[in-house]
């Protein structure tokens, strides 16, 4: 059964706007996110990066049509979702399950998904799996796929088996315990592309209360290499499937540039032509890689535009981006 929680957002970063606590029951435990707009708005999923949780939304969905109904989830493994059971791999085609799992318990039949990094792979495969379900999709700083050399498919999941065999060798190690303050210091360092700001706001949800101070909240497993891979060719594929219509919003200073090998950026920017061949909007603005949580005012206008035209209009007629600041 899905709970529901309800409270009024106690930090700045949610513009005193209503929150909605939700658990949903898993067969590991549950998922933990939170919601913003009316109950019986036009539901938009939004899924975070990597290593970040719910939290990541809390900036820009407040800036988002009012008219929607925004469920930001803490993936498993992640913010206060339950982890995977023992002996069990993170992988995105188990993320795309878990998606559904979450939209049953939401009783949702259509949707739309915002992605963030991870959130976008994982977005762009259930979209590709299950296109009658997806009315839109906005990428944020992803490309929908992270596509694999078929040369190095072995290596990686050999070393995401025996990262996995060597992790279980080890008694559960208890995490370092920080204070508060050395955990903001922590998150920074490891990731500099967010604000002070953004960094607190994400370990709202990041940090468990323990004795002596906190601890990181996400499973120390999601940093072994995802052993399920697929190739460039499976990639555009899968792409090809995706019925709706899809926003790809890139920051100059984001993903490419700071995480792509220079051997993956073949393979971005064949997926970038393939969305620009099926009439899809690919758009760059100034930012890094979390400016959606750093600086929401620069992503929200087109997202905002977006939905209207493809989710909100009555008429389901579209109106072209502006793209003089972007590239296609």
């Amino acid at each position: 059964m899905l709970r529901v929680f309800k409270k009024t957002a106690r930090n700045l970063s949610t513009f005193a706007m209503k929150q909605t606590e939700l658990s949903i029951p898993v067969p590991w435990g549950e998922i933990r996110g939170k919601a913003w707009g009316p109950d019986h708005g036009r539901p938009v999923l939004c899924l975070h990066g990597w290593a970040d949780n719910s939290g990541t939304y809390n900036t820009l969905v407040p800036l988002l049509p009012k008219e929607c109904r925004y469920v930001a989830v803490d993936l498993a493994g992640h913010g206060l979702s339950s982890h995977r059971p023992p002996g069990v791999f993170y992988t995105f085609s188990a993320y795309v399950a878990d998606i559904r799992r979450i939209v049953d318990a939401l009783r949702w039949s259509r949707f739309s998904i915002l992605g963030h990094s991870m959130g976008g792979n994982v977005a762009g495969m259930f979209s590709a799996l299950f296109p009658d379900m997806v009315e839109a999709v906005v990428l944020l700083d992803s490309y929908g796929f992270l596509p694999t050399d078929v040369k190095e498919l072995s290596t990686v999941m050999r070393k995401g088996m025996e990262g996995m065999l060597e992790f279980e060798k080890t008694p559960e190690k208890s995490q370092r315990v920080y204070t508060f303050e050395k955990a903001v210091e922590r998150l920074s360092a490891a990731n500099p592309t967010l604000s002070e700001a953004s960094v607190r706001i994400l370990l709202e949800r990041g940090l468990v209360q323990v004795e002596g101070g906190v601890v990181f909240s996400r499973d120390l497993r999601i940093n072994l290499k995802n052993i399920v891979r697929i190739s460039l060719e499976q990639s555009l594929e899968l792409q090809s499937r995706i019925r709706a219509p899809v926003l790809v919003l890139l920051a100059d200073e984001g993903f490419e540039k700071i995480f792509a090998e220079q051997d993956q950026k073949k393979f971005t920017s064949a997926l970038l032509q393939g969305y620009r061949d099926r009439n899809h909007s690919v758009v760059t603005v100034q930012g890094g890689h979390h400016v959606h949580l750093n600086h929401p005012q620069v992503l929200a206008p087109m997202v905002s535009q977006f939905l209207r035209d493809k989710v909100l209009s009555s008429s389901g007629l579209t109106t072209k981006l502006d793209r003089t600041t972007g590239c296609n």
